[in-house]
């Protein structure tokens, strides 16, 4: 069984930066496909960066440019970098850990971002 910890979240003011990481238990890390989604209030939850096992990323529109996504696996974790940020950026992160051959998936607990002046 996967499990996933978030930290690095917190209160920012627009324009200010924050680095979020995800920290995965077992061996499966290196071998697997991980996400950050996030969801605001009322809203579905969304993609916001992916990076595969070799080392993709993918971003949305609206992050591209100002979010970027690493991992390490020597470490079992997966970084968010977020510059430049929004109000409209305010939600619960969450990262996901994905290996869809083997039927895994598992997802963080969430951590709080806020971004108001």
């Amino acid at each position: 069984q996967v499990q996933l910890v978030e930290s690095g979240g917190g209160s920012v003011q627009p324009g200010g930066s924050l680095r979020l990481s995800c920290v995965a238990s077992g061996n499966m890390f290196s071998i697997s496909d991980m996400g950050w989604y996030r969801q605001a209030p009322g809203k579905q939850r969304e993609l916001v960066a992916a990076i595969s096992n070799g080392g993709a990323t993918n971003y949305p529109d609206s992050v591209k440019g100002r979010f970027t996504i690493s991992r390490d696996n020597a470490k079992n974790t997966v970084y968010l970098q977020m510059n430049s940020l929004k109000p409209e950026d305010t939600a619960v992160y969450y990262c996901k850990l994905t290996k869809a051959v083997l039927g895994v998936s598992a997802w963080g607990q969430g951590t709080q971002v806020t971004v108001s002046s």
